[in-house]
């Protein structure tokens, strides 16, 4: 249609020419309240900000001679960061001459890879920057939340419990058998 004949009939309706896609051959034009047209968009746009997921970096640090016990309390704020869909950043930090023995950062970050498991995807693998070792976890949107049951919580205790007794048991004992009467 003929541009002049496009602007004779919105002007007889009380609407706007709006140019919906310039770059097209020929240019796309459409009949409208152009400010309602506007209003609409703002609301489409405001919906979209709405509705946006922002994902924040988390970090979270160890050090090379970092306790088991320690270990498994990090690996949970990981796993929580993970559900709330937010990355991680996990550090390995050396001190000194620690840095000259990388191998016992990247095993412990081979550890915590393998508790961590399908809650979360490597999305950077572990790189050494100065004297800090680390990786960047993803949220895994695929892998399924697990399901929190009282009987879960004291069936894993159960299994825990002799392992954790057995090792701070043994240490103490030889520690204490060691000492004599010092105190």
């Amino acid at each position: 249609m003929d541009t002049r004949r496009a602007l004779e009939i919105a002007q007889n309706a009380g609407l706007d020419l709006a140019e919906i896609a310039p770059t097209s051959n020929p240019p796309v034009c459409k009949i409208l309240d152009y400010g309602k047209y506007k209003y609409e968009l703002k609301k489409k746009q405001k919906q979209a900000k709405k509705n946006q997921v922002f994902t924040t970096l988390k970090e979270v640090q160890f050090r090379p001679q970092t306790d088991t016990h320690d270990i498994e309390f990090k690996v949970k704020h990981i796993l929580r960061f993970l559900e709330e869909a937010n990355k991680v950043k996990v550090s390995v930090r050396f001190r000194g001459r620690e840095a000259s023995h990388a191998d016992l950062g990247h095993t412990l970050l081979k550890q915590i890879i393998d508790m961590v498991g399908a809650s979360g995807i490597v999305e950077q693998t572990p790189k050494m920057e100065g004297k800090i070792l680390s990786l960047i976890f993803g949220p895994n949107a695929k892998a399924k939340k697990p399901v929190k049951s009282a009987g879960n919580k004291e069936e894993s205790k159960a299994v825990k419990a002799p392992s954790v007794g057995v090792k701070s048991s043994s240490p103490t004992a030889a520690n204490s058998a060691g000492k004599g009467s010092t105190a």
